[in-house]
């Protein structure tokens, strides 16, 4: 892949052989954005489990406590009161039947979806298009609830999903490079307790293998994945 001379010069900030604190990196992931927009911060992990046995499989959510830098646009399958209710929430679009052909048909302008259980017997056709983009609502993330109001508001507060890829790989976003230190540290270390306290019991060996942080075009920034604790010592002293 060529390079532009902006990201090899970032890219020279960055010392492959080593392993950056939390707070260290998301310095640098800072100042090697690339972008002239506001770039945002990414999170990736290798994770020692096999995807393909069902009870090695890491997914979830987590309330970032500063929330994304984005304003997620939310699509709600829901009819009757719980539509209303989602509407008056912020919920972006909101249908059935209807909605429900049109995203058959390739409709993608949305980064969340959220369903009422009674609708989930026809949602469930989109498999195939919502699934492979990790948008297929879930109960175990709070995407069909009878309750879509609070799940609208909690996705546009800053609710953020994850899932460990077929290569044991699992990305999610921590905010923009305009935060500030803190509040992307902060971000990363409740999405990573989430990570760990979902660890499987049948996941056998190193558990957290590798992290790494990088922004929107940046370079990739090494960090240490022993640490798991304490990530805001420098700042607090």
């Amino acid at each position: 892949m060529k390079r532009s001379k902006s990201w090899k010069n970032a890219a020279a900030e960055v010392d492959r052989a080593a392993l950056y604190a939390p707070l260290e990196g998301v310095r640098l992931a800072k100042k090697t954005a690339t972008t002239k927009f506001d770039a945002t911060v990414e999170v990736a992990l290798r994770l020692g489990v096999d995807p393909r046995k069902a009870d090695q499989m890491v997914r979830g959510t987590v309330n970032l406590p500063h929330g994304t830098g984005k304003t997620a646009r939310v699509l709600v399958f829901a009819t009757g009161d719980r539509a209303e209710e989602a509407r008056a929430a912020g919920a972006d679009i909101v249908g059935s039947d209807e909605l429900i052909d049109e995203v058959s048909k390739g409709r993608l302008d949305f980064d969340a979806v959220v369903a009422t259980p009674d609708m989930m017997g026809k949602v469930g056709r989109l498999g195939r298009v919502l699934g492979p983009r990790g948008l297929m609502p879930n109960p175990k993330t709070g995407t069909v609830t009878p309750a879509v109001a609070k799940a609208v508001t909690d996705i546009k507060g800053g609710k953020i999903e994850f899932r460990v890829d077929r290569h044991a790989n699992l990305h999610f976003i921590i905010g923009k490079a305009s935060f500030d230190d803190r509040q992307l540290v902060e971000n990363y270390a409740a999405a990573l307790d989430e990570v760990l306290r979902l660890k499987p019991s049948a996941a056998k060996g190193r558990y957290l293998k590798k992290v790494t942080f990088t922004t929107s075009m940046g370079p990739g920034i090494p960090v240490d994945p022993n640490v798991t604790r304490a990530m805001t010592a420098e700042i607090d002293a």
